[in-house]
């Protein structure tokens, strides 16, 4: 029977990692789910991918934060559960040494999605409109003599 590649082993962890990133997963959990010694699995996937997996696991879980934070309206602390962390300390100090900003400070750098969206001319124009006869004879209350 031929050997599987190492490398397949530790995509195996990285997309555990990319899929799971808000669930409780630990080194241990990535090495087992690649079939290899936490030691060996470590030094194997910091070689394939040029990160400790604690450190690409983080990495995922702050892009992930980062998403959130631009998109969304939920509180830093929501945001922090959501992505699979547990204390908003770790969470803001990892987030301003990755992204120069903290949490908050990085809301307020982008605008919310909302203010981004382009509204094509067409609809604007449609709905801008003042209603025509019809569609106000029939909203008009019928008046009893």
């Amino acid at each position: 029977m031929a050997s599987v590649p190492t490398a397949r082993h530790l995509a195996r962890a990285k997309d555990l990692a990319d899929a799971r990133f808000a669930d409780p997963l630990t080194v241990d959990d990535l090495a087992a789910a690649a079939g290899l010694s936490r030691a060996h699995f470590s030094r194997a996937f910091r070689r394939a991918y040029g990160a400790a997996p604690h450190t690409y696991l983080l990495t995922r879980r702050l892009e992930r934060a980062a998403t959130l934070l631009r998109n969304t309206d939920r509180s830093v602390t929501e945001i922090c559960i959501a992505v699979g962390l547990s204390s908003l300390g770790s969470f803001t100090t990892s987030f301003t040494r990755t992204y120069g900003l903290s949490p908050t400070g990085y809301r307020e750098a982008h605008p919310p999605a909302s203010a981004r969206a382009v509204i094509p001319m067409c609809v604007t124009r449609a709905y801008g409109r003042p209603l025509n006869r019809a569609q106000m004879k029939k909203s008009e209350p019928v008046a009893s003599a």
